[in-house]
C-alpha cells in the first residue's frame, strides 16, 4: 500500500509539473508563437533574423528608440586581427578578402566614444547574414560556400583593444574560411547598441536601442 502511494504522488508530482510547462508562454519576440519545442516554449535567442524566423532586421521586433544615433560617435568596425588595420572602404562598407581554403580572424569590434553627456550601451548585439538567405530554409544563413564560426553575437561592454583606449567597446574575433563552392559574397551586419531588458512577450518595452546596417564583401583569393 505505502508503494503504491508513493508512486501515485511521483506521478501526480510529474504530471503537474509537465501540464506548467506546456501552459507557459514565454515569448520573448511574438513571431515565435508557432516556433515551439515539445515542451510548447519558445526561444528567441540567439536572433530570429533568418534564423528562428523569417525577420529581415532587428527592427522586426525592437524598437530604434536610443540616444546612440549619431554615427559620428559611434564604433563599428571589422579589424584584421593578424594586422590591426580596419577592413572599411572609403564608402563605410568593408571588405574581407581570402585565400581560398585558409581561414581568416577579424575582429568585430562596436561601441561608442565616451561622451559624458549621454548615457553609454550597455550591451551590443550584431549579427553577419547574407540577406538572400532568409526566406530559405538553408540551416546556414551566412554566405553559402564559406565557414564561419561566429556569426553573431551579444555582449556586454567593458572589453579592452589597443586604439580604442577612449571608447566603450566589445570585441570578438570571427574566423571564415571560403571551401569549393565559396563566391564572392555580400553580407548585411545588422548592430544593435542596447541598455535595459525588454519586456516578455513584447520585446518593443523595456530596452532602449539604436539599429545599424553596414554592407559586408567577402572577397575569394584564388
Amino acid at each position: 500500500m505505502k508503494t503504491k502511494t508513493i508512486a501515485l504522488t511521483i506521478i501526480l508530482t510529474m504530471g503537474i509539473t509537465i501540464s506548467q510547462f506546456v501552459g507557459t508562454k514565454n515569448y520573448f519576440h511574438p513571431e515565435f508563437n508557432e516556433n515551439k519545442n515539445s515542451n510548447g516554449m519558445a526561444f528567441a535567442y540567439p536572433p530570429g533574423v533568418g534564423i528562428l524566423g523569417k525577420s529581415t532586421s532587428c527592427l522586426s521586433c525592437h524598437i530604434n528608440n536610443g540616444s546612440w544615433s549619431d554615427e559620428s560617435n559611434n564604433i563599428i568596425d571589422i579589424i584584421d586581427k593578424d594586422t590591426k588595420k580596419s577592413l572599411k572602404q572609403t564608402d563605410g562598407s568593408f571588405q574581407i578578402e581570402v585565400k581560398r581554403f585558409e581561414a581568416k580572424t577579424v575582429l568585430t569590434v562596436i561601441g561608442r566614444k565616451v561622451d559624458d553627456k549621454l548615457e553609454m550601451p550597455y550591451r551590443n548585439a550584431w549579427l553577419y547574414i547574407d540577406p538572400k538567405t532568409i526566406q530559405t530554409n538553408s540551416l546556414s544563413k551566412f554566405a553559402p560556400g564559406w565557414e564561419c564560426n561566429l556569426q553573431m553575437a551579444c555582449r556586454v561592454v567593458g572589453d579592452k583593444l589597443d586604439g580604442f583606449e577612449n571608447a566603450t567597446i566589445t570585441s570578438l574575433p570571427m574566423t571564415i574560411r571560403p571551401l569549393d563552392a565559396a563566391q564572392n559574397s555580400e553580407l548585411s551586419l545588422q548592430v544593435m547598441l542596447t541598455k535595459g531588458e525588454s519586456q516578455k512577450g513584447n520585446a518593443k518595452e523595456g530596452m532602449k536601442g539604436n539599429y545599424f546596417e553596414k554592407r559586408v564583401m567577402l572577397k575569394v583569393v584564388d
